[in-house]
């Protein structure tokens, strides 16, 4: 096992090369270390900033073994690595942060709702259906309109399926793929929001301010933070983090996504255990960025402080979107995050922009 703090130097391994791989090999660069990354595509985005890539399936035993032998620690830039993957490096020898059990967690919607639930996390109601009579008698329960998702898998609003009414659920739960799913009731809320936390090695939490997100097609296409939030609000938001950071022993940076209701109160609508899209603001907005924060917590230094510095609209660049960047780097308070994707398709996330004010 490495021998923690990690010292300037040391690689870090990295289980994916898109954007947000690259922009923690980016992170890892400024603090001294080299970033190794294993991704099945040839000339991925992260691949061509880090000093190390590895091209091969995330469970071939031949890359991770090469992954082993270079890197002191490995984390991960999505929530689907394969579990085996991560229970093999182990074996190896090799820390992963965040672990198997945030790993687990995330990777099955039932299980996270059961999981928050019983940290205390409060989340809309849900059932499992594993049968069409089982979604049926989900959506029943439950109560129609109900919103089916895909247990595993599906991300920026795909997987999942609006039931009208339970004489619909089969019909639904078939369109899914016939896989099993999870029931969850509508949310009646009055906007989205969400928190990014960090835990360290030690157990200290870090917190950034709240985002408020706004989304299109199920893909996010903007974040303002920090969010007009009061100071109720914020440390509901605070302690929910705190309690999910501790019920999985987590390392690194998660992200909470959230619900704030008429009343006040907030909802879990779900985790993710990794740095996060609705964290770039952090970039140009906080003393020390959602990407440098995760960095440190897994190579065992001290996390960094959180406060905000400006006031970000944060806006993701989709398709042929990132066309712009020569009109964008006209505006003096815009500062352009391009991901190095060689080919724009509709809706494909292509970079984000930070636009940044003075904090009033």
């Amino acid at each position: 096992m490495a021998k923690l703090p990690l010292p300037p130097g040391s690689v870090i391994g990295v289980l994916g090369g898109g954007q947000l791989g690259r922009m923690l090999a980016l992170a890892a660069a400024r603090l001294g270390f080299d970033a190794a990354i294993l991704e099945p595509e040839p000339d991925s985005p992260a691949a061509r900033v880090a000093a190390h890539s590895i091209i091969g399936a995330y469970d071939d035993p031949a890359a991770l073994a090469e992954l082993a032998k270079v890197a002191s620690v490995v984390t991960y830039e999505f929530e689907n690595v394969p579990a085996a993957a991560v229970a093999r490096l182990v074996e190896m020898g090799v820390e992963v942060a965040p672990g198997a059990r945030a790993l687990a967690v995330a990777q099955d919607r039932f299980e996270e709702k059961t999981f928050l639930n019983a940290s205390h996390a409060p989340t809309v109601a849900f059932a499992a259906a594993d049968t069409p009579e089982e979604a049926r008698d989900a959506v029943a329960r439950i109560g129609a309109p109900a919103l089916m998702k895909t247990r595993r898998e599906g991300y920026d609003g795909k997987g999942q399926r609006w039931v009208e009414h339970a004489a619909d659920a089969a019909r639904v739960f078939a369109e899914l793929g016939s896989v099993p799913v999870i029931v969850e009731a509508p949310a009646e809320f009055v906007r989205e929001l969400s928190v990014i936390a960090a835990r360290g090695r030690d157990g200290a939490v870090a917190v950034y301010p709240l985002a408020e997100n706004h989304h299109e097609n199920g893909i996010l296409r903007r974040s303002l933070a920090p969010a007009s939030a009061a100071p109720a609000l914020t440390d509901q938001a605070e302690r929910i983090a705190a309690r999910v950071l501790k019920g999985l022993d987590y390392v690194g940076v998660i992200g909470i996504e959230l619900f704030e209701l008429k009343d006040g109160r907030l909802l879990v609508n779900e985790i993710a255990p990794r740095v996060h899209n609705t964290g770039h603001w952090t970039q140009d907005g906080c003393e020390v960025d959602q990407f440098e924060q995760h960095v440190r917590a897994v190579a065992g230094w001290p996390l960094g402080p959180t406060a905000a510095v400006a006031r970000v609209e944060m806006l993701n660049l989709l398709g042929d979107e990132a066309d712009g960047w020569l009109r964008l780097a006209h505006e003096p308070e815009t500062r352009i995050h391009l991901y190095g994707k060689r080919e724009a398709k509709p809706g494909r996330k292509m970079g984000h922009v930070n636009k940044v004010k003075p904090l009033r």
